[in-house]
C-alpha cells in the first residue's frame, strides 16, 4: 500500500474513532427530544413512501450510510410500504420498549412503538454523531396488524456495517 493510501485509511479511521468517542461523551437526548427524533425520522420515511422519492430521507442519514447506499437502496427496501400512511403517529406519543442507550460504538439506540388502531407501527432507529449532530444510520421498522401477524414490513436494516458493525437489537 502506497503512503497516500495508507494516511488515507489512518484519517478515515481516526474520524470515524473520533465520531464514536463523541458520540459516547454524548449525554442522551431528553425524551422530548428521543421523540422529536423519532417522529422526524418516520415522518420523513411516510413522505418518501408517499411520493416515491426517497431523496430527502436519503440526504438526513448519517454520512456512512450515505456514502455507502443510494436512495435505491430506501426505496427498495420500503417497497411494501409504498403509498401507505404511517402519519398518524404524529399526534400520537411513542411507547418506549427499551430505555434510550448509547451503544459501545458510540450509536444512540431508540426502540418503541405507535399504538395505533388497527396496527401498531414498530421501530427499531439507530443514530449515530455525523457532521456534528445526530443522523440515522440503521432503521427497521414494521407495520404489525391486530391479528398479530407482520403486514407489510420492510424490515429495513439499513445500516453502514462496515463503519458501524453493531446490528440492531
Amino acid at each position: 500500500m502506497n503512503r497516500t493510501m495508507i494516511g488515507i485509511v489512518l484519517a478515515v479511521g481516526a474520524a470515524m474513532a473520533a465520531d464514536a468517542a463523541i458520540a459516547q461523551s454524548q449525554p442522551l437526548p431528553t425524551p422530548l427530544v428521543e421523540e422529536v427524533m423519532v417522529k422526524t425520522t418516520l415522518l420523513t420515511l411516510n413522505d418518501a413512501n408517499l411520493t416515491g422519492n426517497y431523496d430527502v430521507m436519503h440526504a438526513k442519514m448519517a454520512k456512512a450510510f450515505r456514502e455507502k447506499f443510494g436512495a435505491d437502496t430506501l426505496e427498495q427496501a420500503f417497497k411494501t410500504f409504498a403509498g401507505k400512511h404511517i402519519d398518524v403517529i404524529a399526534a400520537t406519543p411513542p411507547v418506549t420498549t427499551q430505555e434510550a442507550r448509547i451503544d459501545r460504538n458510540g450509536g444512540l439506540m431508540l426502540r418503541g412503538y405507535f399504538d395505533t388502531t388497527p396496527s401498531r407501527l414498530n421501530y427499531a432507529l439507530d443514530y449515530a454523531i455525523s457532521e456534528g449532530e445526530w443522523k440515522l444510520i440503521a432503521i427497521d421498522v414494521k407495520v404489525k396488524e391486530s391479528s398479530t401477524s407482520y403486514a407489510g414490513a420492510a424490515n429495513l436494516l439499513a445500516h453502514a456495517t462496515a463503519d458501524f458493525p453493531t446490528p440492531l437489537k
